[in-house]
């Protein structure tokens, strides 16, 4: 699927990436998350071969794919702004997605024409953005390329128009396996899509793991000021706020029976905190961060 061993890139003499080490060797459909500026567009464009990287290696289904048009068969990067001819329309869009892709699946396109309720005729350049953004996913998910890269992909989309997207990429993926990344800010919404998350954070993979696992990090404690502090001083704690006499703070923990249970003995509330707020804190400047 995609290697990448110890790869760094620069933009104007300013690092983006950093030494940078990512396997992902069987089909999974992985989430890619950070903060703006991240390098989350770098990484993508260098795995799609847009780009080389200034030191390194990348491998896509074995081959470097800079520059490289046999690895473009086997690939399809849609970007958050996907360029496509002025003058196309979803017909062109689809037509043209079969002459890149020698694995296109028209019949599923088609479906996902009617799904969006795209007009046919119409140039994409007047679509909305929600409309755009159906029309680029169509050919993320009709390529059935090995490896699809998705940036932002429901940008624009409405909830209902969300969930459509949702359901099609899972339905796409079990019926052809495959390695799908899908870059998001709305974490919440595409984790029970996931199977595994990498979190890139100032130029580095600060997490890769099973989505399972870093879905059950970050707990929420709140009570007295004295109950917490006894309870977290071994602990990492991410965030705390004091209103009075109670404080709440969030810990790096794993929500876990052992610490509902140690919650309960020291008269303490706990909750499990949503993933977007454990990742945000975890990639936040470390002032004021405790543990």
């Amino acid at each position: 699927m995609i290697q990448l061993e110890q790869v760094s890139y620069s933009y104007q003499q300013t690092a983006v990436l950093k030494n940078l080490n990512l396997h992902e060797t069987e089909p999974v459909i992985s989430g890619l998350w950070g903060r703006n500026g991240a390098g989350k567009t770098t990484l993508m464009s260098l795995i799609a071969g847009h780009n080389r990287p200034a030191s390194g290696t990348i491998r896509v289904m074995g081959q470097n794919p800079y520059n490289n048009l046999k690895v473009q068969d086997q690939l399809c990067y849609i970007q958050e702004s996907h360029p496509l001819g002025k003058s196309w329309t979803v017909r062109d869009l689809v037509r043209f997605g079969q002459y890149f892709h020698s694995s296109w699946d028209q019949d599923l396109a088609e479906r996902l024409i009617e799904m969006f309720e795209l007009p046919t005729k119409k140039k994409i350049a007047t679509f909305s953005k929600g409309m755009n953004s159906a029309a680029q996913m169509i050919l993320g998910l009709a390529s059935k390329a090995d490896v699809t890269i998705l940036d932002e992909p429901t940008n624009g989309l409405d909830a209902e128009k969300r969930k459509y997207f949702y359901r099609a990429l899972l339905d796409s993926y079990e019926d052809h396996p495959r390695l799908i990344l899908v870059s998001s800010h709305h974490i919440e919404e595409i984790q029970p899509l996931c199977e595994s998350l990498i979190v890139l954070h100032d130029g580095e993979i600060l997490i890769h793991q099973q989505m399972e696992e870093i879905r059950e990090q970050g707990i929420l404690l709140t009570g007295s000021i004295q109950d917490v502090n006894e309870v977290v001083q071994h602990a990492k704690v991410l965030e705390s706020s004091e209103l009075g006499s109670t404080l709440k703070v969030m810990i790096d923990a794993p929500y876990s029976a052992e610490w509902k249970e140690l919650a309960r003995d020291h008269r303490l509330s706990i909750e499990k905190a949503t993933l977007q707020d454990y990742l945000i804190n975890i990639t936040r400047k470390s002032e004021g961060v405790r543990g």
